[in-house]
């Protein structure tokens, strides 16, 4: 097999599960590390350089590094339900624990460099956008039609889920750096805004239209059924603030789980779920519905809405087909209700864009954009968020918005757009003396640890109320240790290995094997490497090691827990630290000749 190139920055990545699988790269070993240390302010630093809103994804985030985390995998013979680190909160803990001294850390915005940048929308994409713009002296202004910023973080999120004040203090941040904040002021024309004179747009507007149901019995009953994102924003700004007896929610994502929750606080004595999906299938996050669930809220899965039933235009029902798994055929179910929110997903709408303002639009409404760069057919013109490829998470807004940010900085500077200098990455080697590391490698055979939560009597009472309460220190530190610290890399130096295979005996997953090169090294290995998603750490052979064999290594399984660099009696393994930091709007992101001008 080919030599493994631990060079190439994306090949440690790739082993760091949890933030390969971040959309914004966050270094998740590392704020955990600091986290552990009682280090809350750098923890915080490190997440709020990545991903612009610890204290809100700590609480909201749709965790992608949770199912890729080691830890679930390693865990799976010790325990029953094996479970990744609480990650997301963990970052809820540097969040709420960081002290005021976090303020001086934010640097100063650069000099005005003369550049105007326009940002459709506060959500937080153009959020992110906007911070790292206004680091670099670009006068960036950010337009909303509400009050606040935030976007659907502040109109759609129950409050119960996330306090405002949260919310009020990271977009507080962003806005603290010179941005200039245009509240009330809804972009009714793209046209009407470029003839403004922009050096360039980024529109974050969102996908603010939800989808409805023209089912038989939708407008006869109409005043009681209502449009789920709609009826959140209602909620949130307190236009509603009573729901009908018997609630039934349509729908199986997040959206939903938020609805039927918000439903249950404002009153209702009965919420019920359907969803037309098996419950598996559902797009809500597991442990949404386990939440929903756990406040006593039926989900019913494989019911197929029909009609709104109604008697003299109030709605007294819902008509579904209760089907069989892998059939549409099933017998008819009558559920009663008096309120009915539909939350079956959402969709871009965009009627302030004139089509002939330069910006192509697909089939699906969608802005025809480069997928790297994020640039629309208008070249000044850049997309992100839910605005760009349609719904999807705050965390994927955010890494959009970043990208949005280095494509404008890059645009301005008379550079391609579509390009991307590699990302900044550290290897540092972790040896203190023989026998020690720089960093805590004592594994722990904890499992994951429960979120505490209000009291139910208190915390269903009161639509503000937050339900998790998040982890005490104590908790916190035992969750931390429970990282298997994925960023300290084992790296061999075949020239020093003497092949005494101490290593192979004394790993404890059997992840190391030293033998003969071929294609078929994964079946030969001392423990198959069944994972073919990640790769085998491959060196040595003729001229390195002395018999002309290769050490292989199984990453996909491997602890770091560094007895293998422990044992080695020549020091040929080593625990090295990486460390990549993505590249961020600024004179780094730039080419080569730009960055010598820069600094000239």
């Amino acid at each position: 097999m080919q030599r493994t190139d631990i060079s190439d920055p994306a090949y440690f990545h790739k082993v760091v599960d949890c933030q390969w699988a971040c959309p914004a790269h966050t270094p998740v070993p590392e704020y955990i590390r600091l986290i552990a240390q009682g280090r809350h302010d750098e923890a915080y630093w490190v997440n709020w350089v990545s991903n612009v809103f610890p204290g809100v994804l700590g609480r909201t985030c749709d965790r992608p590094c949770e199912p890729a985390c080691r830890r679930g995998r390693v865990e799976e013979k010790q325990a029953a339900k094996p479970e990744p680190v609480a990650i997301c909160r963990l970052k809820r803990v540097a969040a709420d624990s960081k002290t005021d001294e976090f303020r001086a850390m934010v640097p100063k915005p650069a000099a005005r460099n003369g550049r105007r940048v326009a940002c459709v929308g506060a959500g937080p994409a153009s959020l992110a956008v906007a911070r790292d713009l206004a680091l670099e002296g670009y006068a960036v202004t950010v337009f909303d039609g509400e009050a606040k910023p935030g976007g659907f973080i502040r109109t759609q999120i129950p409050r119960f889920r996330l306090p405002e004040r949260v919310i009020d203090e990271e977009c507080g941040y962003v806005l603290g750096l010179g941005v200039e904040w245009r509240a009330g002021q809804h972009v009714a024309s793209m046209k009407a805004l470029l003839a403004e004179g922009w050096d360039a747009v980024f529109v974050g507007c969102g996908a603010p239209r939800g989808r409805d149901l023209p089912l038989p019995g939708r407008q006869e009953a109409a005043e009681h059924i209502h449009i789920g994102i709609d009826w959140l924003s209602s909620v949130s700004f307190g236009h509603v603030s009573a729901v009908q007896p018997r609630v039934i929610v349509l729908g199986g994502g997040n959206t939903a789980m938020d609805c039927c929750r918000s439903a249950r606080r404002l009153g209702a004595s009965s919420v019920t779920v359907a969803v037309r999906s098996g419950y598996a299938q559902m797009k809500a996050s597991p442990w949404e519905k386990e939440d929903t669930e756990h406040e006593g809220i039926p989900i019913l899965d494989f019911h197929v809405p029909l009609a709104f039933e109604h008697v003299d235009g109030r709605l007294t029902g819902m008509r579904f087909r209760k089907a069989k798994p892998g059939s549409d055929a099933g017998e008819e179910v009558v559920l009663p209700c008096d309120e009915v929110l539909i939350a079956v997903g959402q969709e871009n709408a965009f009627p302030w864009i004139e089509r002939d303002a330069g910006v192509t639009f697909n089939e699906h409404g969608l802005p025809v954009l480069d997928e790297k760069s994020f640039q629309s057919t208008l070249p000044h013109v850049f997309f992100g968020g839910d605005a760009a490829f349609g719904p999807r998470n705050i965390i994927t807004a955010v890494a959009h918005g970043h990208e949005a940010a280095v494509s404008i900085d890059r645009l301005l500077h008379g550079e391609p757009v579509a390009q991307r200098p590699p990302p900044h990455v550290n290897l540092v080697s972790q040896k203190m003396g023989i026998h020690e590391w720089s960093y805590d490698n004592a594994i722990t055979l904890d499992l994951r640890s429960k979120v505490p939560w209000a009291a139910a009597e208190k915390a269903l009472a009161s639509i503000k109320v937050e339900v998790e309460l998040g982890f005490d220190a104590k908790t916190a530190l035992k969750e931390a240790q429970r990282c298997l610290n994925c960023d300290v890399q084992t790296v061999f130096a075949p020239k020093l290995c003497i092949e005494c295979d101490a290593c192979v005996d004394i790993c404890p997953m059997d992840c190391i094997t030293f033998t003969e090169d071929g294609d078929d090294l994964r079946e030969r290995l001392k423990a198959p490497a069944l994972n073919l998603l990640q790769d085998i750490y491959v060196e040595g052979g003729p001229g390195s090691l002395k018999t002309g064999r290769v050490m292989a290594k199984d990453e996909d399984v491997c602890l770091h827990c560094g007895l293998c660099a422990e044992r080695c009696p020549t020091g040929a393994w080593d625990m090295q630290k990486f460390l990549l930091v993505t590249t961020k709007a600024g004179a780094g992101c730039r080419d080569h000749a730009t960055r010598k001008e820069v600094a000239a």
